[in-house]
C-alpha cells in the first residue's frame, strides 16, 4: 500500500519526468491547474492530509504514458534506475556522434543515472544555451529513448539533414509536413518536410 507522502512523491517525479510543474502536470492531463499544487495536499490548518483522486492519477499516467507499476516504483524509490550515456547538444549536431537511426555512436561517453528508464538505447542530453528556455535551461539534462514512439503534444529531441539538433514540441504530422513548436515564445514554430529530418526521439525524463 502507498503511504501519502509516496504518492504525492510519485507525482512530483512523473511531473519532473515529463519536465513539468505539478500545475504544469495537472494542465497536461486536462485537469484543473491547481490539483496537484501543493496546498492541496493537506487541509488549510495543516492537520489532515489530502490524497489525490483515482480519476486525477489515472488521467495524470494516461497524459504521460505511464503504467500504475512503474509509478509505484517512482512513488517508493524502487525505481533505482540505469546509467544512460550523457553527450553535449554541442557535439549532437556533430557529425560521427550518431548514427542514422539516432543512437549514440562509439564509446567512452561519460554516464549519468536516471530512474524509470527502460529502453536500453536511452542517453542523456544536457542543454546549453537559451533557445528551449523556460521549459529546459542550459545545464538542465533531458533523457530520450529512440524506439519510443512519439506522438502530438509530446516533447522531443530532432536531428536535421543540415545537422541541426533541438528540442520541440511535436505538433501536427502529415505526410508532406512535420510540425515542431517551440518551446521558447521568442522561437518560431518550424514546419519541417519528413525528408528534413534524420531522428526524433521522445523526450521521457527531465532532471532540473
Amino acid at each position: 500500500m502507498l503511504s501519502h507522502a509516496q504518492i504525492w512523491r510519485g507525482v512530483d517525479r512523473l511531473a519532473q519526468r515529463a519536465g513539468l510543474s505539478a500545475s504544469g502536470l495537472a494542465r497536461q492531463a486536462g485537469l484543473d491547474p491547481t490539483t496537484f499544487n501543493p496546498s492541496k495536499r493537506v487541509s488549510a490548518d495543516g492537520a489532515k492530509p489530502r490524497w489525490p483522486s483515482t480519476e486525477s492519477i489515472a488521467k495524470a499516467l494516461e497524459a504521460s504514458r505511464i503504467g500504475f507499476d512503474e509509478f509505484a516504483a517512482m512513488a517508493t524509490g524502487a525505481a533505482s534506475g540505469r546509467s544512460v550515456p550523457l553527450i553535449g547538444f554541442a557535439q549532437a549536431g556533430s557529425e560521427g556522434y550518431f548514427d542514422d537511426a539516432g543512437f549514440p555512436a562509439g564509446t567512452g561517453w561519460e554516464e549519468v543515472r536516471f530512474p524509470g528508464v527502460d529502453d536500453e538505447d536511452a542517453y542523456a542530453l544536457e542543454i546549453s544555451g537559451d533557445s528551449m528556455a523556460p521549459v529546459y535551461r542550459e545545464g538542465d539534462r533531458i533523457v530520450v529513448a529512440p524506439h519510443a514512439q512519439p506522438r502530438r503534444g509530446d516533447r522531443v529531441v530532432v536531428k536535421t539533414r543540415s545537422g541541426e539538433v533541438m528540442a520541440k514540441e511535436l505538433g501536427r504530422v502529415t505526410n508532406q509536413s512535420v510540425e515542431l513548436i517551440s518551446l521558447n515564445p521568442a522561437f518560431d514554430a518550424r514546419l519541417l518536410t519528413p525528408g528534413d529530418i534524420v531522428w526524433m526521439a521522445r523526450i521521457v525524463w527531465a532532471s532540473q
